[in-house]
């Protein structure tokens, strides 16, 4: 069966890593980014509060990813999906990949739109999006929500670990509801969580991902598969 799928994600390299796998699989397929909108991103890309949003790609994993979807608006996530399965069909998988944004400045420096950026964006938007998508996805049969995200925290005596609650904060709330969604997996509507500890390597890590989902004897719903090597308590928490 030919899937129908929605990708959402932090423009990075994974993002694009894993819309080359999906491009590989299906003809046409959506992909809604959260582009960079903080002060040292060059911010002030304005999202218009209810456009509907997302970009459509046909296997061209190096074109300009649109903006359309504002993630920390509740009307945008909605819109995103309705203009999606306007154009694809009932939507029967989504691919959420959280690869939160480096921050180059120390937390003191942040200013408050900085702040509120990250909570709308980084937290409140994948929330809005998964509310969404599990509702619809209740009402169906035969559904996969896959969440991919990377660990990498800073390490002790790493010069940016001073600026690294901005990313910790955003991993663990995407890791809390990548938590509650696995437990709530059915044999309906599965869910599958992917994540890397290894930096420098999408391609292997998306390829990684595809390889689970494509060979039903890999797949483990309701778990998480883990790409590379472990990543220890100590290391998330900087400790020695």
């Amino acid at each position: 069966m030919t899937k129908r799928i929605l990708v959402a994600g932090n423009e990075s390299a994974l993002l694009n890593a894993v819309e080359l796998e999906v491009a590989a699989r299906v003809r046409q397929y959506a992909v809604a980014p959260i582009v960079g909108r903080f002060s040292w991103q060059g911010g002030g890309r304005r999202v218009p509060e209810a456009e509907p949003v997302s970009t459509f790609g046909t296997g061209r994993p190096d074109r300009v990813a649109g903006s359309g979807w504002n993630p920390g608006s509740a009307i945008s996530s909605r819109a995103l999906i309705l203009a999606a399965e306007n154009r694809l069909g009932p939507i029967d998988r989504a691919i959420f990949v959280c690869c939160p944004p480096t921050c180059p400045l120390p937390l003191a420096e942040l200013g408050p739109a900085d702040i509120e950026i990250l909570v709308n964006e980084q937290i409140k938007g994948w929330l809005l999006l998964a509310r969404e998508l599990t509702g619809l996805f209740a009402k169906r049969q035969q559904t996969s929500l896959i969440l991919a995200w990377h660990e990498l925290p800073a390490k002790p005596g790493d010069r940016n670990a001073g600026t690294e609650p901005f990313a910790s904060l955003t991993l663990a709330a995407f890791r809390a509801l990548a938590g509650s969604l696995l437990v709530a997996a059915t044999d309906e509507n599965t869910v599958q969580g992917f994540t890397s500890s290894e930096s420098g390597n999408d391609s292997a890590f998306a390829s990684f991902i595809f390889k689970c989902l494509d060979d039903p004897k890999r797949q483990q719903n309701g778990k998480i598969h883990r790409f590379g090597k472990p990543v220890f308590l100590s290391e998330v928490f900087g400790r020695n």
